[in-house]
């Protein structure tokens, strides 16, 4: 992807970057977060405290955008699959939403995994 592409992509509102997240998981079948060297994702909580999520993006390269700079993050995949078993369940018990695709404006869109599981499967049963 050439970064006229990518800023074309990070430039968008919320809810186009949500549409364009649940598109391209549903075709690559996997879903990126930035992890420490020491292999813990990254979890950001609201300034007030009340909200705390596990942010995600559509594809590494996004992923190092939005880190570029910062602690030594790195992107990982994670496939969909994955995703469904293990972390949908994990999250949910933890109490932790998901931020679909920070963008570098601070803007987020923010849902449960469950609902985030959803919207993708009903994307998937399009394809």
């Amino acid at each position: 992807m050439s970064s006229e592409d990518l800023n074309q992509v990070i430039e968008m509102d919320g809810e186009e970057r949500y549409d364009y997240f649940l598109s391209q998981v549903a075709e690559e079948r996997e879903i990126w977060i930035l992890v420490n060297s020491e292999s813990r994702f990254l979890k950001i909580a609201s300034d007030d405290g009340d909200v705390e999520y596990l942010p995600v993006w559509p594809a590494s390269a996004f992923a190092s955008e939005y880190a570029n700079g910062g602690d030594e993050l790195t992107p990982r995949s994670i496939s969909l699959p994955d995703f469904f078993r293990k972390w949908v369940p994990g999250l949910t018990r933890d109490g932790l939403d998901v931020g679909v695709f920070p963008g570098l404006d601070q803007t987020v869109w923010i849902t449960e995994p469950e609902e985030l599981k959803r919207d993708l499967q009903d994307v998937m049963s399009d394809f």
